[in-house]
């Protein structure tokens, strides 16, 4: 699969995720945890694949997007952040809902910074041979990278 094709489709489960989370109700905590837990691991993983194999790749192969990427990487930072603290938290906690509904803007920002003004550079650098290469560099990436959100590189910048 192509590397922006399964970026994509991470974006796509998080959203779906995101959904489903705000159609809970303020009195039904345990799903609200289980929905946040599998956010905490999506987002994970996807910000350590990012961070660890396409972030890289892509500045290697189209440098005018260093801006784009320092930016996401902090981006990453701030979102990292807020899931450790989540995944710490009490779903009954009156910050929690708060704390997730600060998260999606954040992580919707994000995605649509990506997907409209960065992944269509980033395609037309790599071509679709190279795409195609990231993405199973991406997919393998996924087998390895770390389920806690502070073992994302950026959780320790800044």
């Amino acid at each position: 699969m192509d590397a922006i094709v399964l970026l994509r489709e991470d974006h796509k489960t998080v959203e779906k995720l995101f959904k489903r989370f705000e159609k809970t109700s303020d009195d039904d905590t345990a799903e609200r945890r289980r929905i946040a837990d599998e956010v905490i691991e999506e987002l994970t993983v996807h910000a350590w694949i990012e961070e660890k194999i396409f972030y890289p790749a892509a500045r290697e192969s189209a440098p005018d997007t260093k801006d784009h990427i320092l930016e996401s990487i902090e981006e990453h930072h701030a979102v990292v952040w807020m899931l450790s603290e989540i995944k710490d938290m009490d779903p009954g906690d009156e910050r929690f809902k708060a704390k997730m509904s600060v998260l999606m803007e954040q992580v919707r920002h994000h995605v649509e910074e990506e997907e409209q003004d960065w992944f269509p550079e980033v395609r037309k650098a790599m071509g679709r041979n190279r795409l195609t290469e990231l993405g199973g560099e991406l997919q393998a990436g996924k087998q390895q990278a770390p389920r806690h959100p502070l073992a994302v590189p950026s959780a320790h910048s800044g």
